[in-house]
């Protein structure tokens, strides 16, 4: 596909650039917006501005887009641990080392290329400019991370799903072994987050970000080195939300070299980060569905050893 350069009029004032163009290209998500106008490839009056530089309307924005690639995911035979699924929805008990969605370096052997393989109706949502590029993820795990995840078969099933999360009625509980203590047996992290300045790849608490509250709950401490497992609930769904919030409180989860100790006093291949109970309403039926996903046996296995 060729490159395309748009021009487009603003036609309202005190309106955000990257909504703008939220609502004038067509298959975008803001997330894309963003990054489009932060790569220079768009102009107002023939000058560069920040994703939320104001409009006052009557300006000229030209938009450069580049070649979007075709979609090449390819199915694969992966095994997965099916928890449920029906003709609508499939939750999965991930492991940690899965990458959810292709990616640069991660191309094959992902979990979208297994459900690709498993249901090949996805396939379907490929060209759909609505929900092409989640093929059925409604929303995602890092790979490091394990425990359930649920995925839609249908385009009407997840967009309901990703209703269901954009307006909070998804319960996401996780559990995760801390290398300190928090200060209160429970609390709330309340921490706006935000893209990283110094390391793109990560997120950071800063002010400006976007609003992030985490509830914990201590469930034990009996282990050395003052660690602790906690109950964790995401009260808002943000990238890495766990992990920045954790090392905000200066408690950073186990086997995290990115958000905690890049020389970790453990030797672990993963997050000790689970995702253990995921509960939200079926999208025909209106049924409430709720799972519960124990720890694995090697997250078992590096508590015993603490003890």
């Amino acid at each position: 596909m060729s490159e395309e350069s748009l021009t487009l009029v603003a036609d309202k004032p005190n309106q955000r650039l990257d909504k703008f163009l939220l609502a004038h290209l067509a298959g975008f998500s803001r997330a894309q917006a963003q990054e489009l106008i932060r790569a220079g490839c768009v102009l107002v009056d023939g000058a560069a501005r920040k994703t939320g530089y104001k409009l006052k309307g009557g300006e000229q924005v030209t938009v450069r887009v580049p070649a979007r690639e075709e979609s090449s995911v390819e199915p694969e035979d992966i095994p997965l641990d099916i928890v449920y699924e029906d003709g609508n929805l499939v939750v999965i008990d991930k492991p940690a080392g899965l990458v959810v969605h292709p990616g640069h370096g991660n191309e094959t052997g992902t979990l979208v290329n297994a459900l690709l393989a498993r249901y090949p109706e996805l396939a379907d949502m490929m060209d759909d400019p609505d929900v092409g590029e989640r093929l059925g993820i409604a929303h995602r795990l890092d790979r490091g991370t394990s425990g359930l995840l649920v995925a839609a078969r249908k385009k009407p099933a997840l967009l309901d799903l990703m209703a269901q999360f954009q307006a909070r009625k998804v319960d996401k509980i996780y559990l995760a072994l801390l290398e300190k203590r928090p200060a209160s047996n429970t609390g709330v992290v309340d921490a706006p987050i935000a893209r990283d300045p110094r390391q793109r790849k990560r997120m950071a608490v800063r002010r400006g970000g976007r609003g992030a509250q985490t509830e914990f709950e201590v469930l034990d401490d009996d282990f050395q080195g003052d660690r602790a497992l906690v109950r964790l609930k995401l009260l808002t769904g943000r990238t890495h939300q766990i992990r920045a919030h954790m090392a905000f409180i200066g408690c950073p989860v186990v086997g995290d070299a990115v958000y905690g100790r890049r020389k970790q006093r453990l030797k672990m291949k993963r997050l000790f980060l689970h995702a253990h109970e995921l509960a939200f309403d079926h999208p025909v039926s209106g049924e409430r569905l709720s799972f519960v996903s124990e720890l694995p046996v090697g997250l078992r296995s590096v508590m015993a050893k603490l003890r």
